[in-house]
């Protein structure tokens, strides 16, 4: 089966810019694995588009890396395509 994910828009409040591109190369690194070791979630196993992903909150503790930001975002990604 191919997979094909575009995330259209990734919204990161409160995180310098500089950072951004770095959460995001993290989240895409995250989400292959995931997909890779998981599966792919049921809501996408028809195909289609699926509007929003709600990928819920998360803390991040001062001084944390933009990997490890971009890992936290993609398993909150990924629990919400499982919903």
């Amino acid at each position: 089966m191919n997979l094909e994910l575009e995330i259209e828009e990734l919204v990161l409040d409160g995180f310098p810019a500089a950072q951004k591109d770095r959460i995001a190369r993290a989240v895409h690194i995250e989400l292959e694995r995931l997909f890779a070791e998981r599966g792919v979630p049921p809501s996408l196993e028809a195909g289609g588009n699926v509007a929003r992903i709600d990928g819920g909150s998360f803390e991040a503790k001062p001084g944390s890396s933009p990997e490890s930001i971009g890992a936290q975002v993609a398993r909150g990604l990924y629990g919400g395509m499982r919903e």
